[in-house]
Formats: C-alpha cells, structure tokens, sequence
C-alpha cells in the first residue's frame, strides 16, 4: 500500500476496476486496453501481491523467475520495470528487467546478485539469457504478455512460443494477455496460452481519445517542416512527441530542428540503446523539449505531461494513430494531437476515421504557420566575442614595446643607444641590456682602484 501511495495513485481507472476482482482471485485474463489506461498497474498491482501472499521459505536458483513480463519494445519494457521497482520498494521483492542492446555481463551480474521475483524483458533477450542457463522459467507463478498484437507485428510470436514453452503448463500458472486490438490471431494465441480466461474489452478508442484534442492540417509536402516549426515555438507547447513512419525522416527531422535551434531528442531503431535512455531520461525531466520518435520505439515511452503530438507522417495503420496520441492526454489530462495531411498521405485518413467512427477536422494552416523563420541571430554571439579580445592583445603589446623604453630611461647614459636595434627582435634587445649592465657592475671597481691610488 504504501508503495501505491507513493506511486500517486488515488483511485482505480476503468481497467483496473474491472480487472483487479478478477486477476486477484487468481483467474486468468484477457484484455483489450489501450496505453495510457493504467493496465500497466493493473497487472502489476495483482502480480505482486500474489507474491506477497504466497512468498517462498526454500532455497532458490540464483535466476529463477516466480513471475515473467513480456514486452514487445525496450522502452515499454524499462518503464515496466522501473514502475514496479516503485511498487515493490516497501516489500523484499527484486525486479531484473533484461533488454537488448545493454552489456548482457552487467545485466548478468545484477540477477546472480539478488534473487529474481518480478523478470521483465524483451522476447530475444530473455531467450538469450534462458539458452545460457542464466535464467530459469520453469516455477513461473504468473506470465504476462503485454501488446499481444505489436509482438506479432514485430514478429516476435515465435519466440514467444519458445518462452512459454519454458515456463510451467497454463493450467499450473496465472497467466494475463493485453492487446489493443483483438484480431483472429490474438484470439488464437490466447487460446493456447491461457486456461479459462476472463475477456474483458474495454472501448479503446473513446478511452484514448476523450481527453485528447485532434487537428488535421491539410498541407503540402515542402511546407511540413516550416508548419512544423512554427507550431513548436509555440507558448502553449510545453512538451512535444513527433511521429514519423521510417527512421531516415525521423534523423532528417531530428538534424533540421537541432539546427534551427530546438532542443530535440531521438529515438529510433538505429539509435544505441544507452543513448536511447539517455534521451528519454532528459525529455522526462524536461532537459529536451521535442522528441522525434518511431512508431516502434515511441510505443514504450510513458511520459506524463506530454502537452502535444505531431504525427509529421500519417501512420500506414490506423491502430498506430491511436498509440501515437495516446502520449499525450494521459491520466485524465488533456492533450493536443495535430496531423499533417499532404498529397502523399491524406489517403490514409479514411481508415483512421473508419478506426475511431468520428469525421476528424480538417483545416488550411494560417501563412504565418507556413512562413520560414530563420535563426541565424543564435550563432552571432561567439562571434562578438573575438573582436573584443584583439584590442586588450594590442593594448598588451603596446605595453610590453613601452616597458623597455622606460627601464632604459631610467638607466645611465649608454642606455641611449639601445632604441636604434628595438626593430629587430625582442631577444637581441635583451643582449643589449645584458651588455649596458656590464660596464655599470665595473663601473664601481674602477673608481675604487681610483680611489686606492689616490689614498697611496
């Protein structure tokens, strides 16, 4: 409880409501939820406390899972992970979260350091870790498979055979399937994987898209990005996500906002995982104003207080533009998602509509919208600053040229000679110095043998 408390939840949303009666009993589930509807606390929250309620006095394997999550993308499952870390910090429990692109060594030494409760992990990671003997799945209390449709749109179903195959018979574990939507294939799944299961579908349209406030901008291709600049430099946009559908526009995107001045992120199938969290690390605390992202790599990014959405690209399926404003808008807040319509892509609002049964608004951007804005007046300052420093160098030469002049006046008669070489170097000038000092330190002895003869 207190671990939910800290987490900052008040009260139930509609799919926990609905599912926690059911999954705490111990039945299995199989539900229809968009992100951004707190399904993610709502396995959580069962998990762990059938954990709690049946906790383990034998002695276990270093690796031994007691409860298994599957995500289809590294970010989703990180957030995962980091969101039970947060419920389960009251409590003795451990969570490993095991994704690719991160040193498997270190992911390897934190599970043989503590005991391994809650395992969330990406399909290839985990199978990597398994066929090593670095993990064992065969005492798993309950699996989760979390976005059942993006596992087989990233063909990832294969290995997730190969998990469940690991783990004990259906009938001798809990086991929770979440999906967005519920193709023939989803159904299929869930019928091997899971024993009795409780459907629940919740309305994942209206459920994503209350709170979010949707524009259509009917445009041209050349005038995206300038469109696009003009509604970041925005007062009211605090926080940005944009979508575009292949990574090449993504970078091209990223490189262009970077020069004219934005702080931007990106996220990408390309980008090297530790970057990648590097740069979600610093959108979430608000070091980065914009994010670009793929459909692939933005499906797992939680962030509260995303103000906007702009999907640069309409997505080629209608279920992505659903996923792309769920950034926004979330528990209970309201966002803005703006899409931009040209003559590539406008053919793809059709079956977005046909998804969400609303006619979308569609408007003409103002010109001011779709006027260049040029930001050269940025790179100025580190240019005033050199001309400043030429000056106090030539006020420094012209004193280091007077300095000599007046240790000369100041010396004896011979001393006179010594302007005539000044044009030459600074060395010889030294030598000269060196050779008046001589006849002065002489000077003295002279006037004493003087001085002897005249006692004589």
């Amino acid at each position: 409880m207190q671990g939910i408390q800290d987490a900052g939840f008040s009260y139930c949303t509609p799919i926990q409501g609905a599912s926690l009666p059911h999954t705490l009993r111990g039945h299995d589930m199989v539900g229809k939820a968009q992100t951004g509807t707190g399904k993610t606390a709502a396995f959580l929250l069962s998990t762990i406390s059938d954990l709690l309620k049946h906790p383990i006095e034998d002695e276990r394997y270093m690796g031994e899972a007691r409860a298994l999550i599957l995500a289809p993308t590294r970010e989703l499952a990180i957030q995962i992970g980091e969101d039970a870390e947060q419920l389960v910090k009251h409590t003795d429990l451990k969570v490993h979260t095991l994704v690719g692109g991160m040193d498997y060594a270190k992911q390897l030494q934190k599970v043989q350091k503590n005991h391994c409760d809650i395992l969330v992990g990406t399909p290839g990671r985990l199978l990597d870790f398994a066929n090593n003997r670095d993990i064992h799945l065969d005492q798993v209390e309950v699996l989760i498979i979390d976005e059942a449709d993006r596992m087989l749109d990233m063909g990832f179903i294969p290995q997730v055979r190969r998990l469940v195959r690991l783990t004990p018979p259906r009938e001798d574990r809990q086991t929770l399937l979440f999906s967005a939507t519920f193709t023939p294939e989803v159904l299929r799944l869930s019928e091997q994987w899971t024993d009795k299961p409780v459907m629940l579908e919740m309305e994942p349209e209206r459920v994503a898209t209350d709170t979010v406030e949707q524009k259509i901008f009917i445009t041209t291709a050349s005038e995206k990005f300038n469109l696009l600049q003009n509604i970041l430099r925005d007062d009211a946009v605090d926080s940005v996500m944009v979508f575009a559908n292949r990574r090449d526009i993504c970078r091209t995107l990223y490189e262009r906002l970077k020069k004219k001045g934005f702080k931007v992120g990106l996220i990408a199938g390309d980008v090297p995982q530790n970057r990648r969290m590097k740069t979600l690390e610093s959108f979430k605390n608000g070091s980065l104003k914009v994010m670009v992202a793929t459909d692939v790599a933005g499906r797992g990014i939680h962030v509260n207080g995303v103000s906007h959405v702009v999907n640069f690209t309409l997505p080629e399926e209608p279920e992505d533009y659903v996923h792309r404003i769920g950034r926004t808008g979330r528990a209970g807040q309201t966002g803005i998602s703006v899409s931009f319509a040209c003559e590539d892509d406008a053919f793809l609002l059709e079956p977005i509509e046909k998804l969400l049964d609303m006619k979308l608004p569609c408007t003409m951007p103002d010109e001011a919208l779709l006027a260049d804005v040029p930001v050269p007046a940025r790179k100025r300052p580190p240019a005033k600053k050199d001309t400043p420093v030429a000056e106090p160098v030539e006020k420094e030469t012209a004193e280091v040229k007077e300095k000599p002049v007046e240790e000369k006046a100041v010396k004896e008669e011979p001393v006179t000679e010594a302007p005539k070489e000044e044009a030459p170097e600074k060395a010889p000038a030294s030598e000269e110095v060196l050779v008046a000092e001589v006849p002065a330190e002489e000077t003295p002895q002279g006037s004493q043998d003087d001085q002897g003869k005249a006692a004589e």
